[in-house]
């Protein structure tokens, strides 16, 4: 039996922000605008961004905290489970 793995949503959620971030400057550049304009939007668009990718680190470094907190527990499971086994005569 094979088992289908599932990616995680890491390299997708990176892929993402990376193409909003090159279809919001392609429209910046795209559109009629002074150059001071221009380079107050991109500002505007990079401060956006790094807001954006600080939250999603942020996420992620709470998910991982999560994972490794539900990871310690299990493993402790599995050992209450193997000892009380171990301690067990009828098995």
């Amino acid at each position: 039996m094979s088992q289908e793995h599932t990616p995680s949503m890491g390299p997708k959620l990176l892929m993402f922000a990376a193409g909003a971030v090159v279809g919001a400057v392609v429209v910046a550049l795209t559109t009629p605008k002074t150059g001071p304009e221009l380079r107050g939007q991109l500002r505007d668009i990079a401060r956006r961004t790094k807001r954006r990718m600080d939250d999603v680190a942020g996420d992620v470094g709470e998910a991982w905290e999560d994972l490794k907190e539900c990871s310690a527990l299990a493993a402790d499971s599995q050992k209450g489970q193997a000892a009380e086994s171990a301690g067990d005569p009828q098995l």
